[in-house]
């Protein structure tokens, strides 16, 4: 039977077998806002009954990759390899009531069964050998539930609507292994039974497997959750989402820079949507989100779109927040972070015209650099005869300035241009790389304030003396 008026109780259950991917990532996320929504629990489960291809490696990425994204979880992380037993027993209450019987099908016998069966146009499933023969269990034999041969199961999806499929078309699948081990569709529904999930919100590419779990439900004599399956994500190409479309774990968006809230922004309108909104807060998805807005349709993974997302949250994220996520990028090139005020100014510097925090370190670095590598073409064109003497007219009256402000710093190299009939520009570039090293800078006045007034003038002396010795 369906459940009904209970406690909203949902999961993401994630096997740990690599890191934790953009469609899981979105997968958990619309688990955790309908929870929250609904005032219900979030919980965590590491399906890690593959004991060949599970890690501690990838479990402990997967948590941080949850943390990181600020999906916390009400209960977990249960493990359930650490449930094996309860699956054997459940296992072996279907063989005592005629739901589940031994197969010692061999896998040649079955890859043989299915040839046949594909060569005479049918369905490539089990045939059912072994379905009537009533064989006790050995060390060869598999465990395979009896499904019912006539009639229909209906998947009533939250999202897909009502799915039908014929039963004399469904599998009796295997629901233990040789060795003991219970296989997917069957352990999951035990756990979700006993946990009490009430509703079960996942990939599209798990439908043809709901119909086979509700009869293991029934069979079992558990409640049968709700489901909703969400659409699968697409590249550009319209393919399925793959490396070859570029990153897809959610912590290597964290290596390039994105921010938490970027991406959990981009994922919740990858198939969600409220209007023609784009940016939300936390607090505002968790009040809109609703199964019934998500779309039927798979949708397309967009890099640019996610990147535009990412320079709104750093153009608007509370300077400590951007502070702390920031730090690692200079850390790991070997820069002192200690000034926590020069820090900040080159920060506020940086912030306005970055796309990812990685841009963003490697933009600034000559905060850091005692000596600026000068690019070969911006040095060609402005560190020359031509620029010396404006370079040295600011590095020569500098000391006495006593607005050093960026207003101060905008007036006097004004003042300055107008003196020695140029344009403001041309003072600006040299200035850029003499300081920078580069054409492309924040404005030159406000690296000026940032750097300070000695690490200036020793930049522009070190910049002139390298025009006199090219010359």
């Amino acid at each position: 039977m369906k459940m009904t008026n209970k406690k909203i109780r949902t999961r993401f259950a994630p096997s740990p077998t690599g890191f934790l991917h953009i469609g899981g990532a979105r997968t958990a996320l619309f688990n955790w806002l309908y929870t929250r929504r609904h005032g219900g629990t979030f919980i965590l489960r590491i399906e890690d009954t593959d004991q060949v291809r599970s890690t501690e490696e990838s479990t402990r990425a997967i948590l941080d990759a949850m943390a990181w994204l600020g999906l916390n979880w009400d209960e977990g992380p249960y493990f359930q390899a650490e449930r094996v037993n309860i699956h054997r027993e459940e296992v072996r209450k279907l063989i005592e009531t005629g739901n589940a019987y031994y197969c010692t099908c061999t896998p040649e016998e079955l890859d043989s069964k299915r040839k046949r069966a594909l060569a005479e146009g049918r369905k490539p499933k089990y045939d059912g050998t072994c379905r009537d023969r009533g064989l006790a269990g050995c060390s060869e034999s598999v465990v395979r539930f009896r499904g019912p041969e006539v009639g229909t199961t209906v998947v009533s999806d939250l999202i897909k609507g009502n799915i039908s499929f014929n039963n004399e078309e469904l599998d009796d699948l295997i629901i233990e292994r040789a060795d003991g081990y219970p296989t997917y569709n069957f352990a999951v529904v035990v756990d979700d039974a006993q946990m009490g999930i009430t509703h079960v919100i996942r990939g599209d590419d798990h439908v043809n497997n709901t119909p086979k779990q509700i009869q293991i439900y029934e069979a079992l004599g558990y409640d049968v959750p709700l489901f909703g399956h969400v659409p699968m994500i697409l590249g550009a190409d319209k393919a399925r989402l793959s490396k070859r479309h570029g990153a897809t774990s959610v912590m290597a968006y964290r290596e390039m820079g994105y921010l938490p809230e970027a991406l959990v922004n981009y994922l919740v309108r990858l198939g969600w949507s409220h209007g023609d909104q784009e940016i939300f807060t936390m607090e505002e998805l968790i009040r809109e989100f609703s199964l019934e807005a998500v779309g039927k349709s798979p949708a397309v993974f967009n890099p640019e779109k996610l990147l535009w997302l990412n320079q709104h949250y750093i153009k608007s994220y509370p300077e400590e927040r951007l502070i702390e996520a920031f730090l690692p990028f200079w850390e790991q090139r070997g820069f002192d972070v200690s000034d926590r005020r020069f820090i900040a100014k080159a920060i506020s510097d940086l912030r306005t015209r970055a796309k990812t925090l990685l841009e963003m370190a490697e933009a600034g670095m000559f905060y850091f650099q005692e000596e600026v590598p000068y690019d070969p073409e911006a040095a060609a064109k402005f560190l020359t005869e031509e620029y010396r003497g404006h370079l040295e007219a600011v590095a020569e009256r500098l000391p006495g300035l006593a607005e050093f402000t960026k207003d101060g710093l905008e007036a006097f190299l004004r003042a300055l241009a107008e003196e020695r009939g140029t344009k403001l520009k041309w003072i600006a570039q040299a200035l850029r790389v003499a300081l920078t090293g580069k054409t492309v800078s924040p404005g030159i006045d406000e690296v000026m304030v940032t750097l300070g007034k000695e690490r200036v003038i020793g930049r522009i002396r070190r910049a002139t003396a390298q025009i006199r010795a090219a010359g």
